[in-house]
């Protein structure tokens, strides 16, 4: 079992930022991969950036050049340094990670941040 809790949305003008945490509790030795994705309003969940079980990094298009992910590994947690922002990036966030369990994986989500970007 993993346990995934996000902070750090909000409010922020078009040009602003934000850095969002995600903590990973439980058995986060069996995570593989973790990351964050994002869901707006009418449309399907999208990766947005994350580490790989290798190791290197994927980011969404339109956000790269402007996120950031990065993680403190002594801590169990995992940050999105958001720069630059724009209203297109309005959604709600979620941490992800997948844990490597006999026989398969399984996926594990936060319960979501909000962040709201205006114009």
């Amino acid at each position: 079992q993993v346990q995934l809790v996000e902070s750090g949305g909000g409010l922020v003008q078009a040009g602003g930022s934000l850095r969002l945490s995600c903590v990973a509790s439980g058995s986060t030795f069996s995570i593989n991969a973790i990351g964050w994705y994002r869901q707006a309003p009418g449309k399907q969940r999208e990766l947005v950036a994350h580490f790989s079980s290798g190791g290197s990094t994927n980011y969404l298009d339109s956000v790269k050049g402007r996120f950031t992910i990065s993680r403190d590994s002594a801590k169990n947690t995992v940050y999105l340094q958001m720069n630059s922002l724009k209203p297109e990036d309005t959604a709600v966030y979620y941490c992800h990670a997948e844990v490597g369990v006999v026989g398969g994986i399984l996926d594990y989500w936060g319960q979501g941040t909000q962040v709201t970007v205006s114009s």
